[in-house]
């Protein structure tokens, strides 16, 4: 079977040009402990960023 991600925690915030920065440094220093990070542009809004938190 597959494996199944969960999300923890989704938050919405203001977009910066170095946010993913932060995501990259917390996915390669948690992904042992089964963590993933994850940020996308919202939808609505192009001035905001989704940031997620899922464990794999």
């Amino acid at each position: 079977m597959g494996e199944k991600i969960e999300i923890m925690s989704t938050v919405t915030v203001q977009h910066t040009p170095d946010l993913y920065k932060i995501v990259d440094a917390l996915n390669r220093t948690l992904k042992h402990q089964d963590l993933m990070f994850g940020l996308a542009l919202d939808k609505n809004d192009d001035k905001k960023a989704v940031f997620t938190i899922y464990r794999t």
